[in-house]
């Protein structure tokens, strides 16, 4: 796994969402500062097959921190991946990890 720099803390909107590129692949970022979670998925959304889901809206459903596909409003569990509506479709996740105010992404090594 190589650990990606992905921006300052201070980049990161409150309650919110915004993509980076990490390694070639479009990442959301969420930031919760109440918690003081970050959370990391693929912004390429399966349902409206885009990459939109930093711009969805976040929240808890039944206890399971979540954000809102802004296309056709599926809702998946930032921790899992997991579509709530259909567990059949899943989002990729990445570990985070914040060091001395930056917010690092775990991407997989590619095989050459």
């Amino acid at each position: 796994m190589v650990w990606f720099d992905a921006c300052a803390v201070e980049d990161l909107q409150p309650n919110s969402g915004v993509c980076v590129l990490a390694q070639g692949q479009q990442v959301a970022l969420f930031y919760m500062p109440a918690t003081g979670s970050v959370y990391a998925v693929q912004n390429f959304d399966p349902f409206g097959q885009a990459n939109v889901l930093s711009r969805g809206l976040i929240g808890d459903i039944g206890g399971q921190t979540m954000v809102a596909s802004p296309l056709y409003k599926q809702h998946f569990n930032l921790e899992t991946g997991v579509c709530l509506e259909d567990g059949t479709v899943q989002i990729r996740v990445y570990p985070v990890r914040i060091d001395n105010h930056r917010v690092y992404v775990g991407i997989a090594e590619q095989a050459s």
